[in-house]
């Protein structure tokens, strides 16, 4: 599929719904189908971060590691759902590994495309910003919640 059929899911997925057109077309020049088989790993913490994924069909893990207990999910997330920040903060590193549960097929967005977009056009940079920062803010959320029922007390 090319990137320009993707322009119709884009402009009515709740993640980009509203842009202004010139900024989806930008998006859309971006963008390009993925797939990821069972068990594979579609981002790993510390690795350059220059993507972002929305979710069109599977379910992908948000892990941590930890020596003592090894990888433990702190989200699952799914179809419609937008996958990665890291590209767009500084310095671009991700924060968790990512790992297909199941077939997954999504749209991969170019981080370097666009932050390099979003230097030119602010008002996109914003808008991107605007958006991320309810996901990031989703994510911290998960890890908090699943941290506490890691070292909560257990009676």
């Amino acid at each position: 599929m090319q990137p320009h059929t993707l322009e119709p899911y884009l402009a009515e997925h709740p993640f980009l719904k509203g842009l202004e057109p010139k900024h989806l077309k930008i998006i859309v020049g971006c963008a390009s189908n993925v797939r990821f088989d069972a068990g594979q790993f579609i981002l790993r913490e510390g690795e350059e971060a220059n993507n972002f994924y929305i979710i069109r069909h599977g379910k992908v893990s948000l892990e941590i590691f930890t020596q003592d207990r090894g990888p433990i999910t702190i989200q699952t997330i799914g179809e419609g759902e937008v996958l990665g920040w890291s590209w767009l903060i500084p310095p671009y590193h991700w924060h968790y590994d990512a790992r297909a549960l199941e077939l997954t097929r999504a749209i991969a967005l170019d981080g370097k495309c666009l932050r390099a977009k979003c230097e030119q056009d602010h008002d996109l940079g914003y808008e991107l910003l605007k958006r991320f920062a309810y996901i990031i803010t989703q994510r911290l959320e998960a890890t908090r919640l699943q941290l506490l029922d890691i070292y909560g007390v257990h009676v």
